[in-house]
């Protein structure tokens, strides 16, 4: 099981969901996406996607400009 670190500070959307998405093709099954990101919107979007993909969100931290959202593959 590995960590794999997404950083999207800083870019707006479709970008981050589009990072973690290629994140998550090179995951393995059990591999945690750690993705730190600072558009308001795509804090919403992630997990949603996650959700809509039935992937485990572990958590979603921090204010809306300045989050953390932990994924479970």
């Amino acid at each position: 099981m590995a960590e794999i670190r997404v950083d999207v500070r800083g870019e707006t959307c479709p970008v981050p969901l589009v990072e973690t998405r290629k994140a998550l093709r090179r995951a393995q099954p059990g591999d945690v996406l750690v993705i730190a990101g600072t558009h308001p919107a795509s804090k919403k979007e992630i997990p949603m996607a996650a959700e809509a993909l039935d992937l485990e969100l572990i958590g979603v931290e921090g204010a809306d400009s300045d989050w953390t959202i932990r994924i479970r593959r």
